[in-house]
């Protein structure tokens, strides 16, 4: 499994945003169309909507990413099946599993080697209080009945956890006796991401600025990033310098970064 980044530096494409000039019918259009998205909503007003003045504003995201690697070491059990299982020991989906090479083989402590253990529900007799007679072998509640119809007058029935065995297959060991005990190396893969929007002025809601698209002005990837120098929006190296240091310090205490990456993009609304 490989890391999302690839391996490129990118940086300084231009400070001078270049965004198409917003028109009085780019506006109506736009809002038109979020009229129209809302079924109680009324075009007539967006219809006939008298536009004064449009005043463009930039903002400016700040997006880090890091990626890091954790990995952490327990032992931990399976039901011992074969001996193909020492030869197994890598699985993959949100994690990374492998398996050491050491094993310890012991008989299962849930049901002490036996494969099987008693039923709670019967405590092993395989049959139960009839719940309909409560055991007294006759339906009470039926004006014209006098023997129970659910036990057949005998005031038990079968147990319906153990289907009247008495008792149930072991489920730490599944009925195989035994357990093979060994260490599991887990390794963790994670995306942490920060961002940061230069938004005091605006009202609009935080996912659609998330999501909105934009043309990198500023742009990095290397094992470790360093913050933004200079950068004309104040707040955007701020944002930079905190990113890093909230990042670096948590994740290289308890995991190594492997790649990290900014961008920084601005905005007009």
């Amino acid at each position: 499994m490989h890391a999302c980044f690839g391996i490129e530096s990118v940086l300084a494409v231009s400070l001078i945003p270049r965004f198409p000039r917003m028109t009085d019918d780019m506006a109506r259009s736009a809002l038109l169309s979020f009229v129209n998205s809302k079924c109680c909503y009324g075009n007539r007003a967006a219809g006939e909507l008298l536009i004064q003045e449009l005043k463009p504003q930039t903002f400016y995201r700040y997006r880090l990413k890091t990626f890091n690697e954790t990995r952490v070491c327990e032992w931990t059990f399976e039901p011992y099946t074969s001996k193909s299982q020492l030869n197994s020991g890598i699985t993959i989906h949100d994690s990374l599993f492998f398996r050491l090479i050491s094993f310890l083989f012991q008989e299962c402590h849930k049901c002490h080697g036996w494969g099987r253990y008693k039923c709670s529900g019967c405590h092993g007799g395989g049959r139960m209080r009839c719940v309909v007679c409560n055991g007294a072998r006759k339906a009470k509640h039926l004006k014209y009945q006098k023997r129970c119809q659910v036990c057949s007058g005998t005031g038990r029935k079968r147990c319906n956890t153990c289907s009247g065995r008495g008792n149930k297959t072991c489920s730490t060991c599944q009925g195989m006796k035994k357990l093979l005990h060994f260490i599991q190396l887990i390794i963790t893969w994670k995306n942490n991401v920060y961002e940061f929007i230069s938004e005091q002025q605006l009202s609009f809601p935080r996912d659609l600025l998330s999501n909105a698209m934009g043309e990198n002005v500023l742009k990095d990837e290397n094992t470790l990033v360093y913050p933004l120098v200079d950068f004309p929006n104040a707040e955007i190296s701020l944002a930079s310098q905190r990113a890093i240091a909230e990042h670096h310090g948590p994740l290289t205490s308890t995991s190594r970064i492997l790649r990290q990456v900014y961008q920084s993009r601005p905005f007009e609304t």
